[in-house]
């Protein structure tokens, strides 16, 4: 084996993974159940793109498409934090937000029998 056929197999494994990686990202960003998880897969996109830039640049010896890559990166980087920003304005998904307030309903309720429970075990003890 000559290292251009061992170079050409792991190019080649390579665009088969990441091609693979971004089918799953992008179903992942379809099915995602809150918009924080379309966000991480939008930055997993980003990265797997990147990815597939350096193989690509690899493969063809032009390294222009280095440079591209690390813009991508940058840009990538920066809508992420957008991303994060619009999400912390908005607030928290409308689902987690239902969960949220049913987890503060039920610890109201908890309180409320542990206070009457207290009541009564004073009562029994004769305390006041």
């Amino acid at each position: 084996m000559t290292p251009d056929t061992v170079l050409a197999a792991a190019i080649g494994l390579a665009l088969v993974l990441l091609s693979l990686a971004l089918l799953m990202t992008v179903l992942r960003i379809i099915r995602g159940p809150t918009l924080p998880d379309r966000v991480l897969g939008l930055d997993m996109l980003v990265a797997i793109a990147i990815g597939l830039i350096a193989v690509i640049a690899i493969k063809t010896g032009f390294s222009l498409y280095i440079d591209i890559a690390i813009a991508l990166g940058l840009v990538g980087f920066l809508a992420t934090i957008a991303f994060a920003r619009f999400i912390l304005a908005r607030g928290l998904a409308p689902e987690r937000e239902a969960e949220r307030l049913q987890a503060v309903a039920g610890t109201k309720s908890s309180l409320k029998r542990g206070k009457a429970g207290q009541a009564a075990r004073r009562k029994r003890k004769g305390e006041r």
